[in-house]
C-alpha cells in the first residue's frame, strides 16, 4: 500500500525533497528528546571531543566555546549504537515507509547522527551535497531529517536547493584541501534559490542525496536538533569507506537482499574521510 500520494512522488522527483508532518509518535518523541538531554548534560563533563564509534572515532562532538556552563554538544555519531529508541526508530518509521514509495521496495541503511544547534550556536553548514561524502555506485540515497525539535526561522533551518538533484557534482576539494562544501561563488548563487524547512518537533524532511543544502547558525534561544538518516537502494553498493561507520550499516530495512548492483553514470572526486568527530573540521577549513 503506498504512503505517498502521486503528487508527492511527483513532488520529490522534482525538487529533490519532501516535507512530512507526524512522523515522530509523541511518546517516541518524548523518549528521544530526553536521551539526547541526558547526553547533553553529560557533555559538560568534557572539554574536547569524546568517546568512542565503531572505527574508535570520537562520537561526541561540541561545538568551540562549549563549557559545562553552557554545554554545545553539536554531534552525537551513530546513535542507534548506544540506545534501543534511536535504533529501533531507524528501523521502523512512516519516512522510511515512504521511501519505498520513492526508492522501491528494497532498501538499505547508511549511517546515522545527531546534529544540534544549541541556542546561539555559532557552527552554520556550509553549501554541500551529502554524495560528495559517499560515493555509490547509484545516487538512488535519500537522507530523512527527523525534527526532535521545532525548526523555524531563527534558529538554524535547513535551506535546500530545489531541483540540484538533477544537475552538477559541484567539487567539494579546494586548493587540494577537502572542504566539505562547494566554492563561495556556487554557494551565493544557490543561497539566492534556496527554501528554508521549517516545521513542529516529530516531522521530517526527506532529501535525495545530490540536493545542494546547508544551514545558517542558531541565532534564537531555542535548540534545533535533528535526527538524522541516510538509506539507499538496496542495489547502490558504496564505493569508498561509510563516513559514519557502525555495527548496523548496510543493513536490510525493507525489503530483501537482491545480490545485484545497479550502476549510473557520474565523475566526482574521492572525499576525505573525517579523522575527527565529525564533518564540522573539514568545513571550517573552507574559512
Amino acid at each position: 500500500m503506498a504512503i505517498l500520494s502521486t503528487s508527492q512522488v511527483r513532488q520529490f522527483n522534482r525538487d529533490g525533497f519532501l516535507f512530512l508532518a507526524n512522523v515522530i509518535p509523541i511518546d517516541t518523541l518524548f523518549k528521544m528528546q530526553n536521551e539526547f538531554e541526558q547526553w547533553k548534560e553529560e557533555s559538560r563533563n568534557y572539554s574536547e571531543p569524546y568517546g568512542k564509534t565503531f572505527d574508535n572515532r570520537p562520537r561526541f562532538d561540541i561545538e568551540p566555546g562549549h563549557s559545562a556552563d553552557k554545554p554545545a554538544l553539536r554531534r552525537i555519531a551513530s546513535p542507534i549504537e548506544i540506545s534501543e529508541t534511536y535504533l529501533d526508530f531507524m528501523r521502523n518509521n512512516h519516512a522510511l515507509d515512504a521511501l519505498v514509495d520513492i526508492l522501491g521496495p528494497n532498501l538499505k541503511f547508511e549511517n546515522a547522527k545527531i546534529n544540534s544547534k544549541q541556542p546561539g550556536a555559532a557552527t552554520q553548514i556550509k553549501y554541500h551535497q551529502d554524495f560528495l561524502f559517499e560515493p555509490h555506485t547509484n545516487d538512488d540515497m535519500v537522507t530523512v531529517l527527523y525534527f526532535l525539535d521545532d525548526v523555524t526561522e531563527q534558529n538554524g533551518p535547513l535551506e535546500v536547493v530545489p531541483g540540484t538533484h538533477k544537475g552538477t557534482l559541484y567539487d567539494h576539494w579546494h586548493n587540494g584541501v577537502f572542504t566539505g562544501a562547494v566554492s563561495d561563488a556556487v554557494a551565493s548563487e544557490m543561497k539566492t534559490l534556496a527554501i528554508p524547512c521549517y516545521g513542529p518537533a516529530g516531522a521530517a524532511c526527506l532529501m535525495h542525496t545530490r540536493v545542494l543544502h546547508g544551514s545558517a547558525p542558531n541565532l534564537s534561544d531555542q535548540p534545533r536538533t535533528l535526527f538524522i538518516c541516510e538509506y539507499t537502494a538496496e542495489d547502490a553498493y558504496p564505493l569508498q569507506a561509510n563516513h559514519i561507520p557502525s555495527a548496523y550499516m548496510y543493513e536490510i530495512v525493507r525489503g530483501k537482499s537482491t545480490g545485484r548492483v545497479r550502476c549510473s553514470e557520474y565523475e566526482m572526486m574521492f572525499p576525505e574521510i573525517p579523522a575527527g568527530a565529525s564533518f564540522f573540521a573539514q568545513q571550517a577549513r573552507a574559512n
